[in-house]
């Protein structure tokens, strides 16, 4: 099964997508981490991803779908979560591309349906242990010490630099602008299953295997 997560910045993509390579061996092609891999990788591909991420330029979408074929190479038969792509219309189109090409199908596209108060305060009041990487949260859940993380007992907590409420709404209208016409777009091919993403990590992840009938 091969599955795109629609949904904001912050709306659980990534959480959720964890949840599924767990309980159904999938495989999570985030681009973020795709392009980190390459960057390391040494290959031809990843050198020059490596150069135009040190030049502070855009890696472009021939590249990323380049990442992604090569991922497509490698399946496991779990299938492929497409996380954080596509994120406009011509990168969609070359996804549908690349699968047909790959003899692969898309199988669903989830849309994790957020209220942006609600998303605004999700975002602004998360933290993390600098150490283990736990995460925490100002209203939802707080350490049994505070300041110390209930994992490695460090006191390292840290928050991301654009988990504010001016960076989020700047990125919150480049995914309404770019990104969301792809529920539209999705929804016109009968791909389209949305779900509440307010909801617990538990509820949210119950309603994707519903949608996605696992």
């Amino acid at each position: 099964m091969n599955i795109i997560l629609l949904g904001p910045p912050g709306a659980g993509k990534g959480t959720q997508a964890k949840l599924l390579v767990d309980a159904h061996g999938m495989i999570q092609l985030s681009t973020g981490d795709m392009l980190r891999e390459a960057r390391t990788s040494g290959t031809a591909m990843g050198q020059k991803v490596a150069a135009i991420m040190d030049a502070g330029e855009l890696v472009t979408d021939e590249i990323v779908i380049g990442l992604i074929e090569e991922k497509l190479a490698g399946d496991n038969g779990g299938g492929f979560i497409f996380d954080g792509f596509p994120r406009t219309l011509p990168q969609a189109d070359a996804l549908g591309e690349l699968l047909a090409k790959s003899n692969k199908t898309l199988d669903s596209v989830v849309e994790m349906q957020v209220d942006d108060e609600a998303l605004v305060r999700r975002i602004t009041g998360r933290y993390t242990c600098g150490n283990c990487g736990a995460g925490y949260h100002d209203d939802f859940k707080k350490p049994k010490v505070e300041g110390t993380c209930d994992d490695c007992g460090e006191q390292q907590m840290k928050r991301r630099a654009d988990d504010n409420e001016e960076s989020l709404k700047t990125r919150l209208m480049e995914y309404y602008k770019k990104t969301s016409p792809l529920i539209g777009y999705y929804y016109a091919k009968e791909q389209l299953a949305s779900v509440n993403g307010l909801g617990s990590m538990e509820e949210v992840s119950s309603e994707i295997n519903a949608a996605l009938k696992v």
